[in-house]
């Protein structure tokens, strides 16, 4: 089984980080029963400096090649992976995507009428590479921004409802489509290192709410069991604080 991790900054991460995809490696590892993969046309992290994909500093070296694949952007969204999600899953012959998408484009690109749209536009093309392909998405998590701007905070919200009418709008048997919940506990404050991206705790609730929904609806793998190496701070991590920037450029 072929999966592939789409999203924007919060999946890519930057160089020095672990990655919730190196944790989903990781569950995949222990938990998955059968021949699987990790796959997609990128492997790099983003270099802050550089202002570019282009660091292979994860934090575990040990991270195989193979399985830092990825579909993944800093600053891109819905808007932007629409328009080549058909080739990457037909590239890669993907069987299951684990997309986490949406928080850029409200914060930069679309309204939530617009994202959700170009979700719809993205769900339909994958299945024009793949028509059984399997689909779980992870809802929006506002991030610091949206505790001081209503109207962001409202079209987070508003954009998670109708992300959640087009699942169940699209989903079919041939192509089953999961609603992942919202990590429990999941708190912008300690889970991550910005008030957007994880932080290494952070990193583990984001794979558990993929494993669990698939382990859930699909009977694949198993629970979500983190793994034993400790949560330390990733080298580019540093503590949330009330006076962090609002309105960073998040993705």
């Amino acid at each position: 089984m072929r999966f592939m991790c789409v999203g924007d900054s919060m999946t890519i991460g930057r160089a020095g980080d672990f990655t919730w995809r190196y944790r989903m490696w990781q569950h995949l590892e222990a938990a998955f029963d059968g021949p699987y993969a990790l796959v997609g046309p990128r492997t790099e992290l983003y270099d802050t400096d550089a202002g570019t994909a282009a660091s292979t500093a994860y934090a575990v070296p040990g991270f195989p090649a193979d399985a830092r694949r990825h579909l993944a952007g800093w600053g891109e969204g819905w808007l932007h992976m629409a328009p080549v999600i058909a080739d990457a899953v037909a590239e890669h012959r993907v069987d299951v995507l684990l997309v986490s998408l949406g928080l850029i484009d409200l914060g930069f690109y679309t309204d939530s009428d617009q994202t959700a749209l170009n979700a719809r536009a993205f769900l339909t093309a994958a299945r024009t590479a793949n028509p059984h392909i399997k689909c779980v998405l992870l809802p929006v998590i506002p991030n610091i921004r949206a505790e001081s701007d209503a109207p962001f905070a409202a079209e987070c919200a508003r954009f998670n409802e109708l992300l959640a009418k087009a699942v169940a709008d699209l989903d079919t048997a041939a192509s089953p489509l999961l609603l992942a919940s919202r990590p429990p506990g999941y708190d912008i404050h300690t889970d991550t290192y910005d008030g957007t991206h994880p932080g290494p705790s952070g990193e583990h609730r984001l794979a558990a709410a993929y494993a669990d929904a698939m382990h859930q609806a699909w009977g694949l793998g198993g629970p979500y069991r983190a793994a034993s190496e400790p949560l330390i701070p990733s080298p580019s991590a540093s503590p949330v604080r009330a006076s962090a920037p609002l309105a960073v450029r998040t993705g």
